[in-house]
Order: structure tokens, then C-alpha cells, then sequence
């Protein structure tokens, strides 16, 4: 059974950083894809945000693109979202996930949800 435990998140000024972590367990960690999610208040979805590979690449929604990092250590089973150059409309709950591939530019999360961790940017 897949466990996942997101914490880091917090409230933090716009331009500002915040660093998150998720510690995965129940699956071969360094064998999965891995994403970040995040849902909005009040938006009932989860949109991708950022995904790694099992090889390391990387990939990101275009809203972030160049203000959040995903990494990960394979030896800790954790995966990372540094963010940088915060926004207001960063503000979300912040979910991490294995992700399966369905094909074209298809992902879907492969477990239940996690807890999250709250992320909220203000002016």
C-alpha cells in the first residue's frame, strides 16, 4: 500500500520560497515516475504541476516553469518542489503521487491522496 506524506508547505510573501518534501513508501521509488499536484480552494482537481522520471528528467505545467524545481533522492524515497519567485496563485494544497502513463501527454495519479501540505502566498 502506497503511502505518501507531504509536509513543508506554510505561508509565505509573494516573491518568497518555500521548499516541500513527500516520503513515498509501498512502491520501488526509484523505479516510478513521481509528480506534484496542487488544488486550488474551492476547485475540486488536482492539476500536475511538475513530474520526474525514473531517470531524472524533468517536467513542468507552464505556470511554473522556470519558478519550481522537482527532485528527488532515491536513497530517502522523498521527492522535492522547490519554489521560487512565489505567486498568489501558487496558493493551493500541495499533493504529491506516483504517476502511471496512459499514453500522448496522459498521467494519472497512481494512489490514493495524501494529507498535502498547504501552501499560501500572500501579497
Amino acid at each position: 500500500q502506497v503511502q505518501l506524506v507531504e509536509s513543508g508547505g506554510g505561508l509565505v510573501a509573494a516573491g518568497g520560497s518555500l521548499r516541500l518534501s513527500c516520503v513515498v513508501s509501498g512502491i520501488l521509488f526509484s523505479a516510478n515516475r513521481l509528480a506534484w499536484y496542487r488544488q486550488v480552494p474551492g476547485n475540486e482537481r488536482e492539476v500536475l504541476v511538475a513530474r520526474i522520471s525514473p531517470d531524472g528528467t524533468t517536467t513542468y505545467a507552464d505556470s511554473v516553469k522556470g519558478r519550481f524545481t522537482i527532485s528527488k533522492d532515491n536513497a530517502k524515497n522523498t521527492l522535492y518542489l522547490q519554489m521560487d519567485s512565489l505567486k498568489q496563485e501558487d496558493t493551493a494544497v500541495y499533493y504529491c503521487n506516483p504517476i502511471l502513463y496512459y499514453g500522448g501527454d496522459t498521467y494519472r495519479p497512481m494512489s490514493h491522496w495524501g494529507q498535502g501540505t498547504q501552501v499560501t502566498v500572500s501579497s
